[in-house]
């Protein structure tokens, strides 16, 4: 067979193509194919199945810890002053410390008394406070005193000031500051 020059550039050039081209359909590829093996699935199943029940009998034994847990809860917080509104919760402290004053001989009435915003106290509570006024003897205020650290309520004296009211009659005057713990619910958001 007689090929002219022309010919001969062409069948050159097609072997190159195709020389090219099965080069190309055959290369081996840069990522393997990864073939998971069949018994691993069933393993990892039991595996996960076996975790299951671990957890499952569980949850007999954590109901229990939160019950008690509840259950402990619920007693410590028997001596929040319950309230729908901060006010009314200061007004509970202000009727304690009426309360204290009226058991006294002779009575101790409240002058004045502030209102002291209501601040959080840890995560989960808020502190409300009430400053009183009074004018009263030594042995009334270590009375009142004493009679709010035996409130069943979680109440306290955050501040205590006094000077000398009057010393003819031995009577002091006396700023007392009484906090309880209240509901997070009772305490104000911060505005934005």
């Amino acid at each position: 067979m007689n090929l002219d020059a022309r010919q001969r550039r062409i069948a050159a050039f097609a072997v190159i193509v195709l020389a090219v081209g099965l080069t190309i359909y055959f290369w081996p590829d840069s990522t393997p194919t990864v073939v998971a093996p069949v018994g691993d699935n069933v393993a990892l199943a039991e595996k996960k199945l076996a975790k299951l029940r671990e957890d499952a009998a569980t949850i007999p034994a954590r109901e229990d810890i939160l019950k008690k847990v509840t259950a402990e809860l619920g007693v410590r917080e028997r001596g929040l002053i319950v309230a729908d509104s901060a006010p009314q919760a200061q007004a509970q402290l202000i009727q304690i410390i009426r309360g204290l004053g009226r058991s006294e001989n002779p009575p101790v009435e409240i002058r004045s008394t502030e209102l002291i915003p209501v601040r959080p106290l840890g995560d989960a509570y808020g502190e409300a406070s009430v400053a009183v006024q009074v004018d009263c003897r030594i042995d009334q205020l270590l009375n009142i005193l004493a009679g709010i650290a035996a409130r069943p309520e979680l109440v306290s004296t955050s501040d205590l000031r006094i000077t000398s009211a009057s010393v003819k009659d031995k009577t002091l005057g006396v700023r007392l500051t009484i906090s309880g713990v209240v509901p997070k619910k009772l305490v104000p958001g911060k505005r934005t």
